[in-house]
C-alpha cells in the first residue's frame, strides 16, 4: 500500500521540479507552467492523503475513487488539446499573414530592383549613331 502512494508522490515530485527547471532554462511559458504546476501540486496533495480522493468520490456519488481519477484526467485532457487546438489556429492565423506580408514585400523588392537595372542599364548604354554625343563641358 505504501509503495504506490510513494510512487505518486515522487512522480508529483519529479514534475513540479521539472516545470520549474523548464521554466527556470526558458523552455516553458508561465501560462502553460501553470497548469503542469497545478496538476503536480493535486498530485502531491492526493499522495501524501489518499483518502482525499476517497472522500471526494463519495461526494460526488462515484463509487470508485480512481473512476473520479481518471474522470477528471480526461477531462484535462481534453482541455489541454482544446486549448492547444485553439493556439495552433492563432499561430496558423498569424504565420498566414506574415507569409502574405513577406510575399508582398519580395513583390516590391524585386520591382525596384528591376527599374533600378532598367536606370542602370539605360545611363550606361553606348550611344548609338542616331543620338548625339554629350558636350564636354570640362
Amino acid at each position: 500500500m505504501i509503495l504506490p502512494v510513494l510512487a505518486a508522490f515522487i512522480l508529483a515530485l519529479v514534475i513540479v521540479v521539472l516545470v520549474f527547471e523548464m521554466l527556470r532554462r526558458k523552455k516553458l511559458r508561465e501560462k502553460y507552467a501553470a497548469l503542469w504546476l497545478v496538476v503536480g501540486l493535486a498530485t502531491l496533495i492526493l499522495a501524501a492523503f489518499p483518502q482525499l480522493l476517497a472522500h471526494t468520490a463519495q461526494l460526488l456519488g462515484v463509487q470508485v475513487p480512481s473512476n473520479l481519477l481518471f474522470s477528471l484526467t480526461i477531462l484535462l485532457a481534453l482541455g489541454v488539446c482544446l486549448h492547444l487546438s485553439w493556439e495552433i489556429s492563432v499561430v496558423e492565423d498569424e504565420t498566414r499573414t506574415l507569409a502574405e506580408e513577406a510575399a508582398i514585400l519580395r513583390t516590391h523588392i524585386e520591382r525596384l530592383e528591376a527599374r533600378m537595372d532598367a536606370e542602370l542599364a539605360g545611363s550606361s548604354r553606348p550611344s548609338s549613331a542616331n543620338e548625339p554625343a554629350p558636350l564636354d563641358r570640362g
